[in-house]
């Protein structure tokens, strides 16, 4: 055990949801007959829930401010409706179309913003009257009607990474990206080890790192080969390239810069954030703001999938979006979650969909499954943080340590009652 805490730097805890990702896969592949791990069934998970993750990055900032945000759905909807309608009706060039959306997301946070940060109405209550009124936006602008969405919008929703280059039995576009993170990521391992040598001056071991750059880089080039060797025509979905850019560009955002540390400040305590020198107004602002405009972006992605956009575009994304932060290990209070563990949680939302339909679950039973998921997640989340109680493990396998403690425990509570009682 000590070996796999080198190499994974601390214990199997904090990757739980990694191995139940693995195993759900693992579980669905055997009772689907081989069904699950192919090109096509992970193309079609990507590209089919790219835009719920998308959703997950900005839903994580705002849970960690300790807020909540419910109509994310409703204005994806209601940014997607408008690029369509104003493409068709106004001629406008599909990029145009898009940069509105975008706009009209941020306009959307920007409103929402400032009833939180400026009037200091709850972000539940305020993003609860923006649910209403985008989705009744929605049905009111589309007359309930579909609206066919420029078709230069198909490569950002449904299309694939094109091919190029001599033959080399995968596609060479998803070969390079696979490299490139391979490459990245030993990188990003090699210069962690040399920091930290510089900062212990100790000479520490190599070859965890060496051997987590291994096996890391396994997983990657078995990825690769997965999405490269697909049907013809097809590889990794550029939808699955955007969230990608995405997770780097927020990874970075919310654990390297200034803005990202405030945020897990105001999550964690807001009044000692502000006592020393937050502007936790600000914080509030822009993060309604960021998550609108990733709701648009979801929106035109969706749009482009589907190829048109239709009035109930978004029903229901926002409960995914939270189940998958959630599921990912951020704290109910706020102030605790990150990106990457989040997109882990999107992903075991996204198997249990995809392993449960080739099951032939329908989808009234696939909803009770992930809604206990949900539930054992958080339940464990808060388990664990309750302090002086044991693990799960702990209380299925007591040790005598832990009996005895807990004896113990037992009998200063009941010298402390006897206590009472003889004061009383």
């Amino acid at each position: 055990m000590k070996y796999i805490k080198k190499v994974f730097g601390g214990g199997l805890r904090q990757y739980s949801m990694v191995i139940a990702l693995v195993a759900l896969t693992v579980i669905f592949n055997i009772t689907s007959e081989g069904k699950m791990v192919t090109p096509s069934n992970f193309q079609n998970l990507i590209s089919g829930n790219a835009y719920v993750l998308v959703l997950a990055i900005g839903m994580l900032m705002v849970i960690v401010i300790g807020q909540i945000d419910l109509s994310v759905g409703s204005v994806a909807g209601f940014s997607g409706m408008v690029m369509a309608l104003t493409a068709r009706d106004l001629g406008l060039p599909w990029w145009m179309a898009v940069l509105l959306s975008l706009a009209i997301g941020a306009a959307i946070g920007a409103w929402q913003g400032f009833w939180l940060s400026k009037l200091g109405i709850p972000g539940f209550i305020t993003t609860l009257g923006g649910m209403m009124i985008f989705r009744g936006g929605v049905i009111w602008i589309s007359k309930s009607i579909s609206v066919p969405a420029p078709s230069e919008l198909k490569v950002f929703g449904a299309g694939y990474l094109p091919d190029w280059g001599p033959y080399t039995g995968m596609n060479n576009s998803t070969l390079l990206l696979g490299i490139l993170a391979i490459a990245a990521f030993a990188f990003t391992q090699l210069r962690k080890y040399k920091r930290s040598v510089n900062l212990t001056e100790k000479t520490e071991e190599l070859w965890p790192v060496v051997v987590r750059i291994v096996l890391i880089g396994v997983v990657i080039g078995y990825l690769t080969w997965i999405f490269g060797t697909g049907r013809p025509g097809t590889s990794f979905p550029v939808p699955g390239l955007i969230l990608v850019v995405l997770v780097i560009i927020y990874h970075i955002i919310t654990q390297r810069t200034r803005f990202g540390r405030h945020i897990y400040a105001v999550g964690g305590n807001k009044s000692a954030a502000a006592l020393s020198g937050v502007n936790v107004k600000r914080t509030y602002f822009l993060t309604m703001l960021n998550m609108s405009m990733l709701a648009a972006l979801a929106g035109i992605m969706f749009v482009g999938r589907s190829t048109a956009a239709g009035p109930s575009d978004g029903t229901g994304w926002e409960l995914d979006a939270i189940a998958s932060v959630f599921i990912g290990g951020a704290a109910v209070s706020g102030g605790v979650g990150t990106v990457l563990a989040t997109m882990v949680g999107g992903l075991v939302m996204a198997v249990l969909n995809s392993g449960l339909m080739l099951m032939g679950v329908g989808a009234d039973r696939t909803q009770v499954i992930k809604g206990l998921v949900l539930l054992a997640a958080v339940a464990f989340d808060v388990f664990n943080k309750q302090q002086g109680r044991e693990s799960i493990i702990g209380r299925l396998f007591p040790t005598k340590e832990s009996t005895s403690k807990e004896d113990n425990a037992k009998e200063e509570r009941s010298k402390n009652g006897n206590a009472a009682g003889s004061s009383s």
